[in-house]
């Protein structure tokens, strides 16, 4: 998934709508520093000091207290929740970079990637790659002749832009060779749809995306997988396009063209990996940091110290949670900048705020993951006034910040459910043989 938006942070810009999200993958594929000093317990339970509506009035759970490794070894690259670019409210950056196919100079690095563990595979905007490097940037087909497009399709718009192939490098790991990522924006390969792509707004551009690109590094090792590759399902649910001229149709890619996650094709520690955010306090703080570290059990950094593990399916979705006694298809999403899921018992902000919960005092609502290997937790997360967050305009991370998704099918446990854990993401190597696609905290 995608972010949220809010008026509180971007200048001006409202949030347009409601999250209506299906699954943690793209929609099209069918898949699925704070000092932490709160106690974050039910004795934050209000006293006569507290304003009205302030985060410490009320009952939030204890928050999570694991700290990041430094990040400072070859399988790790640093997380950065700030600013940003636009100033969106808890979205992770790291930087990314690029080279073109076969070239060890040839390269850029591009910084304020946002780390999405809810989508697969590198996306970046064109205006932020050098033109020379995008010159270089080989356009993918899937027949050999025709250039393929991608709409890519998130729960808060689409993006556009023609599949070219990239060596993608993060810190000391780099790409076996050049894979396929989106170059949003790059209509190269087609013009851009009026209508009929996505829902949603297009989201072609650094201030309309939030970022200069997303990093999709989930269980996936493509984003669309069979449903693009079948070319029984291809011609209706397949996210890439084929133009001649202005006649564009969908097309029947084999995963080897489909864009690709970077991860999953390093040369080394390429089974997974742990996202590391540090704790916040619950009244929201200026900036965060994390540690991204590639690989499970491959380094001396990275075993697998998870409390639990769930096995999910491809798109690492835990399809027999529930919450409220419903079943839900519930995910962990660093790409998602709340946590989303439908309570009717919450009060929803106002238009300023809108698709956001603003509770008049501070909540605690409880989901149960549930895996394919029968792996079974509670989880606790904590709901705060989404309008009392926002008004210290400074802050933009937060680990109470929660809002509404379309239907009552879905649980979003987004970037706040990061912070103070370690999140571990085994990436699906079944198809060959290999490991069950897997989370764990």
């Amino acid at each position: 998934m995608r972010t949220m938006h809010t008026s509180a942070q971007l200048k001006g810009w409202l949030q347009a709508a409601f999250a209506i999200l299906l699954s943690a993958t793209l929609v099209a594929c069918g898949g699925g520093g704070g000092d932490n000093s709160s106690s974050n317990s039910n004795s934050n339970s209000g006293s006569g000091s507290n304003p009205p509506n302030s985060v410490n009035t009320g009952s939030l759970p204890a928050s999570p207290t694991q700290q990041p490794i430094a990040s400072n070894a070859a399988n790790t690259v640093p997380i950065t929740v700030n600013s940003g670019t636009s100033g969106v409210v808890n979205i992770p950056s790291v930087s990314v970079r690029i080279c073109a196919p076969g070239s060890t100079t040839n390269c850029q690095t591009i910084d304020n990637v946002q780390l999405d563990t809810g989508s697969f595979g590198l996306r970046l905007v064109s205006s932020v790659i050098n033109p020379t490097l995008l010159s270089q940037l080989t356009p993918v087909s899937a027949n050999g002749t025709t250039p393929l497009a991608e709409c890519a399709t998130f729960a808060d718009g689409f993006t556009w832009g023609a599949v070219r192939s990239a060596t993608v490098v993060m810190g000391s790991e780099a790409t076996k060779s050049a894979i396929p990522i989106q170059v949003i924006g790059d209509t190269s390969a087609g013009p851009t749809p009026t209508s009929g792509c996505g829902s949603g707004p297009a989201e072609n551009t650094v201030s309309d995306l939030g970022a200069n690109g997303i990093l999709g590094v989930g269980t996936a090792l493509t984003d669309c997988g069979t449903t693009c590759s079948n070319p029984q399902t291809a011609p209706t649910f397949s996210n890439y396009i084929q133009c001649t001229g202005n006649s564009c149709a969908r097309a029947t890619v084999q995963t080897a063209q489909q864009v690709a996650n970077p991860v999953a094709n390093f040369v080394t520690d390429n089974n997974g990996l742990i996202v590391q955010m540090q704790p916040i306090s619950n009244s929201g703080a200026a900036s965060a940091s994390g540690t991204l570290v590639f690989g499970i059990g491959t380094q001396s950094n990275n075993g697998l110290a998870a409390s639990q593990t769930f096995t999910t399916d491809g798109f690492g979705d835990m399809n027999n949670s529930t919450f409220n006694g419903v079943t839900v298809q519930a995910f962990l999403d660093s790409g998602s900048n709340g946590y989303f899921f439908a309570d009717s018992t919450l009060t929803a902000c106002g238009s300023n705020f809108a698709g956001f919960y603003c509770p008049s005092t501070s909540q605690t609502r409880s989901v149960t993951l549930v895996g394919l290997n029968k792996t079974t937790a509670a989880v606790s997360i904590g709901i705060a006034n989404a309008q009392t967050l926002f008004a210290n305009a400074n802050n933009f991370a937060f680990n109470d910040l929660g809002g509404q998704i379309g239907g009552n099918s879905s649980f979003d446990l987004g970037l706040p459910f990061f912070y103070g854990r370690h999140v571990y993401y085994g990436f699906d190597r079944s198809a060959t043989g290999g490991a069950n696609p897997f989370v764990g905290f």
